[in-house]
């Protein structure tokens, strides 16, 4: 499970998630990641199902903001930079399964998962605060965004991204069907989409309707896409945490 702010610190959330569906004797992974989180726990799951000891994966991502909420703020009082946090995210969870193809011959195949931190003397862009009983009473903001930042920067790490997703598998951007890009805000996926400039490609975007909803959002995203998919279709995901600059994404293809 990839997760930004789980339910609890302890028991973990994917633990918790594994007693209520019966699961025991199965190792269990929860990275604390932002956006990338999803990705990162699809890399995790990806390289153990490659290397022939486990045979199948679920996959979570999930986030619950709600909680960092304090509804007696009047926010449109507060800075741009802790705002955003508020209106922006949402509560969301989404899953997958993997598995050999052997055992799922229909379904489609996950070529790679990209991960990559790039935020070596880079400042964060985003934080939120962990208060405890010991601490609780300082005085400084849970949420801090410095959108300018992210505005500047995720546009060229996402055309990064996708340039090192498609000389690693041999494609063209004209050999993309469809693309999940990053689910920043509406406006932002928008543009980002648009100086992709990929030529006849289907956008898969739900920020509009979900809000961002952290690493549940790759997960709506392929929710949308699994079913359009026809024989021969590739797809590219891409997500960018701005926390401390992480650049993710993944490939995956309907063979048949």
């Amino acid at each position: 499970m990839g997760t930004s702010m789980p339910d609890a610190l302890l028991p973990t959330a994917v633990n918790q998630i594994a007693d209520r569906l019966g699961i025991d004797t199965a190792p269990t992974f929860q990275l604390q990641s932002g956006c990338s989180g999803a990705m990162q726990a699809l890399d995790l799951a990806h390289q153990a199902l490659l290397g022939g000891r486990y045979r199948t994966a679920l996959v979570i991502g999930g986030d619950v903001c709600a909680k960092h909420v304090d509804l007696t703020v009047d926010y449109s009082r507060l800075p741009p930079s802790e705002m955003v946090n508020t209106m922006l995210f949402g509560d969301g969870a989404g899953a997958v399964v993997l598995g050999p193809g052997d055992v799922h011959p229909r379904a489609p195949t996950l070529h790679r998962v990209l991960v990559r931190l790039t935020g070596l003397d880079r400042a964060p862009a985003q934080t939120v605060e962990w208060f405890g009983p010991g601490d609780r009473g300082l005085d400084r903001p849970g949420f801090h965004e410095d959108f300018k930042a992210i505005a500047d920067s995720v546009p060229a790490i996402t055309t990064e991204v996708l340039a090192e997703l498609l000389e690693h598998q041999g494609w063209s951007p004209a050999d993309v069907d469809f693309l999940l890009p990053p689910q920043l805000s509406g406006r932002m996926t928008e543009a980002i989409v648009k100086q992709l400039d990929l030529p006849a490609v289907f956008e898969i975007s739900c920020v509009a309707d979900t809000g961002n909803t952290g690493n549940a959002l790759p997960f709506s995203q392929l929710r949308e896409t699994l079913p359009q998919l026809s024989p021969g279709d590739r797809v590219v995901a891409i997500a960018v945490e701005s926390s401390k600059w992480i650049r993710a994404g993944l490939v995956l293809e309907q063979l048949g």
